[in-house]
């Protein structure tokens, strides 16, 4: 009867599959300057990124008012910008950073400055007043107190 087991590659007689395999774990243990896996954990870890929806907003309604809640950890209240229309709010995050390189000398060879908005527009069911709005901020979180117009109701004669 004949042994069928495979037989593991000597190191006189190496696999080409094992070879390419030594490769492939080189490439992806050394990382690369700025490679695709690093843009990748980047794109990641970043708070706010592009094309993801925005942030997690949450919308309440009472009989007399609209409260919109806003989480926005990490962010500072001079990078956010709202806007009050009647019938939507638009809330936006402006993060700006500054990159420097400096040599031995404390020379600049290198500046480096980033900019990234994210903007999420919530669409209202019923009409506000813009006009007594108001808006907090603590701990990462905005809190929007839109109160809503009341119409007139009208009598039959």
């Amino acid at each position: 009867m004949s042994d069928n087991t495979p037989k593991k590659p000597t190191k006189k007689n190496p696999s080409p599959f094992g070879d390419l395999m030594n490769s492939m774990n080189d490439f992806f243990h050394e990382r690369p300057v700025k490679g695709i896996l690093q843009s990748i954990d980047e794109f990641f870890q970043s708070p706010f990124p592009g094309g993801m929806g925005g942030f997690p907003v949450e919308l309440e309604e009472s009989s007399s008012e609209h409260i919109v809640k806003v989480q926005l950890p990490g962010v500072k209240r001079d990078q956010i910008n709202i806007d009050v229309f009647q019938q939507y709010v638009t809330i936006s995050v402006k993060n700006t950073k500054l990159f420097t390189q400096e040599n031995e000398d404390n020379k600049i060879i290198q500046r480096k400055q980033s900019m990234q908005r994210t903007t999420r527009t919530i669409p209202l069911p019923s009409l506000i007043d813009d006009q007594n709005a108001s808006a907090s901020y603590e701990d990462g979180l905005l809190v929007l107190k839109l109160p809503k117009i009341q119409g007139k109701k009208l009598n039959l004669e």
